[in-house]
C-alpha cells in the first residue's frame, strides 16, 4: 500500500463524531462498514483487540516477532507494522485506496494478525463462528485517558481534543471515538467468561514484567519458542527501542504530526499523576465507581 508523503498533501479536516450503533464514531471507521461486518475470519486468525492507546502496537509487535521474526527478518526493517497487521475497520481514503478489510484479505501470512478497536458487540460475527483466537489488552482508565488525549492532539484524523479538562469530561461521558472506555473493557471482560479463545492482558502487567506476559502469550497461542528467543523478543519490544523504530512508531503515517507529540510517548504506568488535578481526580474516581460497579474487573493505576 502506498502511503503518500505528508508534505505533498494538505492537512485533512478533522472529522466530526456521530452516533453509530450506539457508540461514537467517525467516517474513517464506518465508511467501509458492510465489508467490516461481513469480514470472513479464519480459524487460525489472531485478532488483537484494544481500546485506543492501550498497548495495541506493543502487543502487535510482540506477536509479529513471535510468529515471523525468523521467517522474514527483512520484513521487520522494510515494512511498517500497520501493513503487516492491518487495522480492520480503517478506511483512510484521503490517504490510501486500500481499506483495512482489503489489507487483511490480501495477507499471505499464517496466521493472519489483525487489529481492531471495536467494542465486543461490533466485532464481525465470523471471528466467533470460526473460534479465532483473540488477544485483548486493557489499560487503566486514567493513563488511557492521558494517552488518548495526546494521541488526538497529534492525529489529524481524530476529532479536535480541546484542552485536557475538556477531553477528560468527554472521556468520562464516553464520548470518544470507539465509545466509552468503561463499556469497552468490561464488555470484553464479560466475553472472556464465555469465550475460551480470548486472552485478556493488562498493560500494567506488560510494563511490570514483559517477559512473563510474553510467556503467557506463547502458552495461550501454543507457540513453542526457546528461552533465548523469548528473551531476545522481550528485549526488542522494550518501549525505548520501539520508539526509535520507524517501522513500529508510525512515523511514516502521513496524518500524524510528530511535532505536536510522538505516537509512542512515554509508555509508563502512573503518567496520569502529572495531568490530573486533585479536583479532576476526585471527580474521575466518583464516575469510575458508578460506571464500574457491576464488573469484577480490577485495574492498577500505579505499579
Amino acid at each position: 500500500m502506498e502511503i503518500p508523503d505528508m508534505a505533498s498533501k494538505k492537512r485533512p479536516c478533522r472529522p466530526e463524531m456521530f452516533d453509530f450503533e450506539g457508540i461514537s464514531m467517525t467516517n474513517f471507521f464506518t465508511d467501509n462498514w458492510e465489508k467490516v461486518k461481513n469480514f470472513q475470519s479464519r480459524p487460525d486468525d489472531i485478532l488483537i483487540a484494544t481500546y485506543p492507546k492501550a498497548g495495541t502496537t506493543w502487543v502487535s509487535y510482540i506477536l509479529d516477532l513471535l510468529y515471523f521474526s525468523n521467517d522474514d527478518p527483512e520484513c521487520q526493517t522494510s515494512q511498517p507494522i500497520y501493513m503487516r497487521i492491518p487495522f480492520l475497520e480503517s478506511c483512510f481514503q484521503e490517504f490510501s485506496t486500500v481499506t483495512g478489510t482489503e489489507m487483511a484479505d490480501s495477507l499471505t501470512t499464517t496466521p493472519r494478525l489483525i487489529k481492531t478497536h471495536l467494542p465486543v458487540q461490533l466485532v464481525p460475527k465470523s471471528f466467533w463462528d470460526q473460534n479465532s483466537r483473540i488477544v485483548y489488552v486493557a489499560r487503566n482508565a486514567k493513563d488511557n485517558a492521558v494517552s488518548y488525549f495526546h494521541f488526538d492532539r497529534m492525529n489529524m484524523v481524530q476529532p479536535e481534543p480541546g484542552d485536557f479538562n475538556h477531553f477528560l469530561q468527554k472521556f468520562m461521558k464516553g464520548k470518544n471515538v470507539f465509545g466509552p472506555w468503561f463499556d469497552h473493557v468490561s464488555g470484553w471482560w464479560e466475553k472472556k467468561q464465555t469465550y475460551s479463545n480470548l486472552l485478556y492482558l493488562f498493560y500494567e502487567d506488560l510494563v511490570e514484567d514483559t517477559g512473563r506476559e510474553v510467556e503467557r502469550l506463547c502458552s495461550f497461542l501454543g507457540v513453542s519458542t526457546s528461552v533465548e528467543e523469548r528473551e531476545k523478543i522481550t528485549k526488542m519490544v522494550q518501549f525505548d527501542d520501539m520508539k526509535q523504530n520507524k517501522m513500529i512508531n508510525h512515523e511514516t503515517i502521513p496524518f500524524m504530526d510528530f511535532k505536536i507529540s510522538p505516537f509512542m510517548r512515554k509508555g509508563k504506568v502512573g503518567d496520569w499523576k502529572g495531568h490530573f488535578t486533585v479536583a479532576q481526580n476526585e471527580q474521575f474516581d466518583e464516575v469510575y465507581k458508578q460506571k464500574m460497579k457491576n464488573t469484577t474487573l480490577k485495574f492498577r493505576t500505579e505499579i
